[in-house]
């Protein structure tokens, strides 16, 4: 595989303009195919093999367009101090918005507005009503004359007095970012800058990377419809190809500067470093996409569809890496290279014999040699304590009742809770497959469970072989009192009678996603030890890394714990309502930081594995593995936590929470595990570390990430001289 890269690397610099012309049109094909497709939905959403999908499914073929899955809308109207909606001149203004929406703009996609007066949608106390509307398209189809008119319709009755606040998913649109993600960018600069020492070097990675995030994300946006992919899919891949696009071009870019520091030509520093360091690149690649795609084992299609998109821009960064950071280096010229070290290093390598200075790497490797078992026991330790509110973990998915509570969703939220009771914001729908004998008797046993605050009258068919009840749950629809109620109407009805709705489809969600956890876990550690075994010819070295990243990951749920459902420093991130944590969360992060986990550990722990066989010994190995790749992982690693917690600054609290969950992720798995635990374990275990029973060694096929064979073909007869320093290692950044 390395020499296949050097190959191509090298060519890709010889034929610069070119390549750089194929991604350049790529990018406008791209963005033209995103600028002319229609707006992306929200996707469908649905989870196979769960009672409430089976329920929705009876309910698409008994019930004709029930099941539809048009977005909604609740107007709630709340009268002043001593006053009620009831009241004539309240009453006035009510009747406008209705006739409003069902005569005013965007009228065409709407398919009933219901009368709060007609259909008993005012409180007791007659403070509170609510005006239902419901459209045809999903949120993110609405039209904006249509939403426009949605926000505009309680205009006039807040004038008149009147407390009016909108809820429901047809306000939904495209999640804002804000500028936290600019900020991030702005980071990763800096620190690009710091370690380069070159503008010129610094912008490289951050052109290349939005380059192919644009590639990624507008080929999302084209085909959103296409594959019916939902509205945060495209902010997922950005996040994630942002991320590994920069640290990809940071460590071909590294290693092009270190092969010319050795006196190399330009053209052969380019194919050296595709053949190196890009070898670790297609490799730390590869795992970050077998843990996406691999998220299809959980069976949940929104997740499947996320996980593919999410490796697809992955994919296009490691291409970009190995294809176009060549190409753009050699229009770069010296000006990669820091002010007043070109003519040194161009064309004139270091002097024969002589090693690179000891560095900030050297002496960090150095003290945690000399301390092993002090800091073995801080990083497991301190991540042990920080995993423990993980313990405690509840999963959910977020509701109105998550929004901050300076938003109209917000407030129509905790209004209809104020009218109508917390329940009345996540009804269960109950489905009956069967006559209105059956039906009534599953209304009076579902009356007497407790936590039930109302029960509808039976609805059924045309056909009278199915009905559905309303019920209304006494707490809100994320507590556990819910979640138990949903159980125990399963457990006291027979398998005529099914729950579903929005809370029971949460519900089942969260249990499904809690069942394939372990399971999902399993494979992603399991194919963690194999590849690393493969790569670093040894058993304890990957065994140390997986125990590693399960370290990082739950130290990262307990952070996420902590911040997200007890609020602990919630106001620092910007989280206005603790609540459960989102249930793709878990198995989210294990996929994604399983990925970036290994880019750390391949870039770092693959110089120690070469200099440990090149005669070194074991300490001595992981001073050299420092001393080449430390500053280079130190800065991709603070490059990633930035963008990543760009996103903490998102409107959507998904995107918030993962952009916060991995970008923690990324900080204990890099500073803590790899850069301190893992050197303590290589130290304590010497030699035992890289030891291979010979059986398996011959058994297992040799993957090359280190580029022994790139080593072989270019001291052949056909090779290019390499000058005096030939024999150095190629391996590291």
């Amino acid at each position: 595989m390395a020499t296949f890269l050097y190959r191509l690397g090298r060519g890709a610099f010889r034929r610069r303009g070119l390549v750089a012309l194929v991604w350049v049109a790529l990018l406008f094909a791209a963005g033209f195919g995103a600028a002319t497709a229609s707006a992306p939905t929200s996707g469908s959403f649905s989870i196979p093999g769960t009672e409430a999908q089976r329920a929705f499914d009876l309910l698409d073929q008994r019930f004709p367009g029930m099941a539809a899955d048009g977005a909604t809308a609740r107007i709630v109207i709340k009268a002043p101090e001593g006053a009620k909606v009831t009241d004539p001149a309240a009453k006035a203004e009510v009747e406008k918005i209705v006739s409003g929406l069902k005569n005013g703009p965007g009228a065409s996609q709407i398919s009933s507005v219901a009368d709060p007066y007609q259909t008993q949608a005012v409180s007791q106390d007659g403070s509170i009503a609510y005006v239902s509307v419901k459209y045809d398209v999903s949120g993110m189809e609405l039209k904006d004359e249509a939403r426009d008119a949605l926000k505009d319709s309680g205009k006039e009755a807040a004038a008149a007095g009147l407390n009016v606040q909108i809820g429901g998913d047809a306000l939904m649109a495209a999640p804002e970012t804000g500028s936290g993600e600019i900020i991030g960018i702005a980071i990763a600069a800096i620190v690009l800058v710091i370690t380069f020492g070159s503008l010129v070097a610094a912008g490289l990675p951050l052109l290349t990377a939005l380059i192919g995030v644009g590639i990624g994300v507008s080929s999302i946006t084209a085909l959103a419809n296409v594959l019916d992919l939902g509205s945060t899919t495209s902010t997922l891949a950005m996040m994630i190809g942002l991320a590994v696009g920069i640290d990809y071009a940071l460590f071909i870019v590294s290693r092009y500067r270190a092969e010319l520091a050795e006196g190399r030509e330009r053209d052969e520093a380019a194919g050296r470093a595709a053949g190196t360091a890009g070898s670790a690149v297609v490799f730390a690649g590869l795992t970050v996409v077998i843990a996406l795609v691999g998220l299809a084992v959980v069976n949940i299609p929104m997740l499947t569809k996320m996980g593919f998109a999410a490796a697809g821009t992955v994919v296009i960064a490691v291409l970009v890496a190995l294809t176009l950071v060549p190409a753009i280096l050699g229009f770069a010229g010296k000006k990669v290279l820091p002010a007043g070290t070109k003519s040194r290093l161009f064309g004139k390598g270091r002097p024969a014999g002589t090693e690179p200075k000891a560095n900030g790497g050297t002496r960090w490797a150095r003290f945690v040699l000399r301390r092993p078992v002090m800091v073995l026991l801080a990083g497991v330790i301190g991540l042990g304590i920080i995993a423990i509110p993980a313990s405690k973990l509840e999963m959910g998915l977020p509701d109105d009742g998550a929004q901050p509570v300076s938003t109209t969703q917000r407030q129509a939220y905790d209004l209809l809770s104020e009218g109508f009771g917390p329940g009345f914001n996540g009804p269960l729908m109950v489905v009956v497959d069967g006559d209105k004998a059956l039906a009534d008797k599953t209304a009076d046993r579902i009356k007497g469970l407790e936590g039930v605050a109302a029960v509808t009258p039976a609805n059924l068919n045309e056909a009278g072989d199915a009905a559905v009840i309303t019920v209304i749950p006494k707490d809100r629809p994320s507590s556990t009192q819910t979640e138990d109620l949903v159980h125990e109407i399963r457990a006291v009805s027979g398998d005529e009678v099914l729950v579903t709705g929005a809370t029971a489809m949460n519900i089942d969600f969260s249990q499904k996603m809690n069942d394939a956890l372990l399971p999902y876990l399993a494979l992603v550690v399991g194919l963690a030890f194999l590849l690393l075994m493969l790569v670093f010819r040894s058993i304890l070295v990957p065994l140390k890394a997986a125990l590693g990243f399960l370290l990082s990951v739950v130290a990262a749920l307990g952070a996420v714990v902590a911040v997200f459902q007890w609020g602990w420093l919630g106001s620092l991130f910007g989280v206005e309502q603790t609540g459960p944590i989102m249930s793709m969360m878990p198995i989210f992060m294990v996929g994604v930081v399983f990925g970036l986990a290994m880019d750390y550990e391949v870039f770092l722990v693959t110089r120690m594995r070469e200099a440990y066989v090149h005669g070194e010994r074991p300490g001595q190995a992981v001073v050299t593995g420092f001393q080449y790749s430390a500053r280079v992982v130190v800065a991709a690693a603070v490059i990633m936590i930035a963008v990543f917690a760009g996103f903490i600054g998102a409107s959507e609290q998904m995107v918030k929470m993962i952009g916060f969950g991995l970008a923690v992720a990324v900080f204990f798995d890099a500073f803590v595990v790899r850069m301190a635990i893992v050197p303590a374990v290589l130290a304590l275990l010497g030699h035992k570390a890289w030891w291979l029973p010979k059986w398996l060694d011959r058994l297992l096929p040799n993957v090359d990430v280190e580029g022994e064979s790139l080593r072989k073909h270019l001291s052949g007869p056909d090779g290019p001289s390499d000058g005096p320093d030939k024999d150095r290692e190629l391996v590291g950044v």
